[in-house]
């Protein structure tokens, strides 16, 4: 099962089939699920045979697997290299002694051995497929090598044969390099794991063996073997291989770590949160083995287009054949060679073949780089975005506050800075954890703090050294009658930036202002710029006060930003962006923005690694939150929507200069062999071009 063409084959002949409730297929893999009650199974096997297929059970994964099958390319590679090589006897004897009986039928012998060699499974599946009423190129190639030998070309029917043959195997072996390239990631899990058994050794297990909740070594040097949360120890890891973070992330206790990640520093313990089978790098190649099943619009199209293509040609082919004789005084063995010709002519592979081989390349390309792309169909629609609309926490901001600025109004700046960290440091809030985590290292909340007393909304108090103070909003400060206009003043550049204010003040006044900001990504401002470089239109959608908003859509450059925001206005939100722009993706965490996401043409969610509910929700993930990777990801589609129509344009090219020297020149078989064959190696290559690099510039 080689193409989508062999797919629908399939597909026709498990029709009639009662009892099968569903087929999957991943080509990637030459893999067929079928869903069916035991007793059936036997007849769809034996469905499949008839078409001229050999299914063989799906055997475990094992490091074996691949070994078989470099060992069945190596004697298949033998056996065509040996049916080329008696083809090319065939033709010797014909050219040197053509009126010789000897050499005729020496010859003949050589070319029956060479088609059988080379053609035995092209046979299979040709005769299987004319009996259905079915042209495949199967069919084609039967017909016009079996109409070659009998009108007396024998040399050329032979050659013919493993001409095809060989270059079918090279293009099988280019297309699976291309529907691979993601499996490789696989490799990079460890078999095994180091894991702490009860009584605290040490043993290697089988990852597959290693139950949720062990703890697991990983030493300097190791690759990481399952998903996990850190337990003890602190290194920096390479996750490039799941999230494309180019530079190595500091892992401490308490921070994810994931498969077939590099620990490079230091021994970390971590505790197992996911098996195997689900570990973040196993969804990732779960999801595009899934896209690739998946139909792009290109590829429907020329699958529609080969249908009909085919026997149009065939049809023509029979015309030549049967009226030029007739109409025009051909010879008839002249005419049926021009038929024979156009039937090779015929075959549709470099069409079929060209558009999965790019749109896989082109999910490979992504898939390395954290760029998680669910299907063929987002690939190419992304070309077509003409607005995105981005969440702001989370999406355009780290989601984290951070105090961005603090200054003291009263007394000394360092006593102001220790008498905050002492209170904050006695809150869990997330705008106190920033505080202290803000301030100056000298400045530690561990001096005695006496009846500390939260203030629900409004912020803490205590007793410091004798002294009251509170650390709070502004709304706590008017309550106590010490919102001076000097302090409003200095607090407005904060409130207008759509800053967090926090204010430190004992009984004589207010002390000191604490502002805490969500701050941008570093990746943001690059990534709206090459938007607008585009002709992509950002906006923002978020659920934060309006000044906020407007402050962080200022910061990075997007110039139409709406603030409080329900899950139900965003989606409407995008709904107008629709009608007014056209296509729109929204850029979200997939949690909280949902039916945003549901709405937009393209979901795109921060993936941050491991989340699983974005990795569902989602058209596009993306794994380490780099927006830059939203940019490219539009360039990508446009650069193999490029691709695609290039081969597509290419391959009818050829076909269109060939069919006119077939039908008015003199064209022989083998060239039309080499011409179809080697266009399809042409725009295999220039698919999987996609592989090492898809940038591109949008073209």
């Amino acid at each position: 099962m080689d193409c989508a063409v062999e797919e629908a084959e399939i597909r026709r002949v498990l029709d009639p089939v009662a009892g099968i409730t569903a087929l999957r297929f991943q080509l990637g893999a030459r893999v067929l699920a079928i869903s069916a009650p035991g007793h059936v199974l036997p007849g769809a096997l034996a469905a499949i045979r008839g078409a001229g297929f050999d299914p063989q059970p799906l055997a475990a994964p094992s490091g074996g697997e691949g070994l078989g099958e470099a060992q069945g390319v190596s004697s298949g590679a033998g056996r065509l290299v040996a049916a080329l090589a008696l083809a090319i006897v065939a033709e010797l004897a014909e050219f040197f002694a053509p009126a010789s009986s000897l050499a005729t039928g020496l010859g003949m012998a050589l070319a029956v051995a060479a088609i059988g060699l080379a053609g035995l499974e092209t046979y299979t599946k040709g005769f299987s497929a004319l009996r259905r009423g079915q042209l495949n190129i199967s069919a084609l190639m039967t017909v016009a090598v079996t109409g070659a030998f009998l009108i007396g070309q024998w040399p050329e029917a032979a050659m013919v044969m493993a001409l095809y043959a060989i270059a079918e195997a090279l293009e099988a072996r280019a297309v699976d390099r291309a529907r691979h390239a993601i499996t490789g990631l696989m490799a990079l899990a460890p078999e095994q794991a180091e894991v702490q058994q009860a009584d605290g050794q040490w043993l290697t297990q089988p990852v597959g063996a290693v139950a949720m909740g062990s703890t697991v070594r990983v030493r300097p040097g190791a690759r990481v073997p399952l998903d996990g949360t850190v337990t003890r120890g602190r290194s920096s890891i390479d996750q490039s291989p799941v999230t494309g973070e180019s530079l190595p992330v500091d892992k401490a206790v308490g921070d994810p770590v994931f498969a077939g990640t590099v620990n490079q520093a230091g021994e970390l313990e971590f505790e197992v949160s996911a098996p195997a089978s689900r570990s973040t790098l196993a969804r990732i190649i779960e999801a595009v083995e899934q896209a690739q099943g998946s139909r792009a619009p290109t590829q429907r199209f020329v699958d529609r287009f080969a249908a009909v293509y085919t026997p149009a040609v065939f049809l023509v082919a029979l015309a030549v054949a049967l009226g030029t004789p007739l109409l025009l005084g051909w010879s008839w063995s002249a005419a049926v060679y021009k038929a024979l010709v156009l039937l090779v002519i015929a075959c549709p592979c470099a069409l079929v073949i060209s558009t999965p081989v790019t749109v896989v390349s082109a999910l490979a390309w992504a898939a390395r780089r954290g760029i998680l792309i669910k299907g063929g169909s987002h690939l190419e629609s992304a070309r077509g975005l003409k607005a995105v609309a981005f969440d702001k926490t989370g999406t355009l901001t780290a989601g984290k506050p951070r105090l961005v600025d603090w200054a003291a109004l009263q007394g000394e700046p360092g006593q102001a800075a220790a008498l905050a960290a002492r209170l904050a440091g006695r809150s869990d809030h997330p705008v106190s954890i920033a505080i202290v985590a803000g301030l100056p290292a000298v400045v530690t909340p561990t001096a005695a703090v006496d009846g500390f007393e939260a203030l629900p909304g409004r912020g803490v108090q205590a007793t410091l050294d004798g002294h009251a103070h509170v650390l709070g909003n502004r709304r706590l400060i008017e309550e106590r009658g010490q919102l001076t206009p000097a302090v409003v003043a200095a607090l407005k550049p904060h409130e207008d930036a759509g800053r967090s204010v926090t204010l430190l003040a004992g009984e004589g006044g207010v002390l000191a202002f604490f502002a805490v900001a969500d701050t941008l990504k570093p990746s943001s401002r690059e990534a709206v710029s090459a938007l607008k470089a585009m002709g992509v239109t950002p906006v923002l959608l978020s659920g934060d006060n309006a000044a906020t908003v407007r402050a962080i859509a200022a910061e990075v450059g997007i110039e139409e930003a709406q603030g409080e925001l329900l899950p139900g206005d965003k989606q409407a939100a995008v709904k107008a962006l629709q009608q007014r722009h056209g296509a729109t993706a929204m850029a979200g965490d997939g949690i909280n923005d949902a039916p945003a996401l549901a709405q937009a043409d393209i979901g795109i969610a921060m993936g941050g690694a491991g989340t699983d509910i974005a990795m569902e929700a989602a058209d596009v993930v993306i794994m380490n939150d780099d927006l830059r990777h939203l940019p490219a990801t539009i360039a990508l589609s446009r650069r193999t929507h490029t691709v695609l129509w290039q081969n597509i344009a290419f391959a009818l090219g050829v076909k269109a200069v060939f069919f006119g020297f077939a039908v008015f020149g003199s064209a022989t078989m083998w060239m039309a062999v080499f011409a179809d064959m080697g266009t399809s190696l042409l725009v295999v290559a220039n698919g999987m071009r996609l592989l090492r690099g898809g940038e591109g510039r949008g073209e």
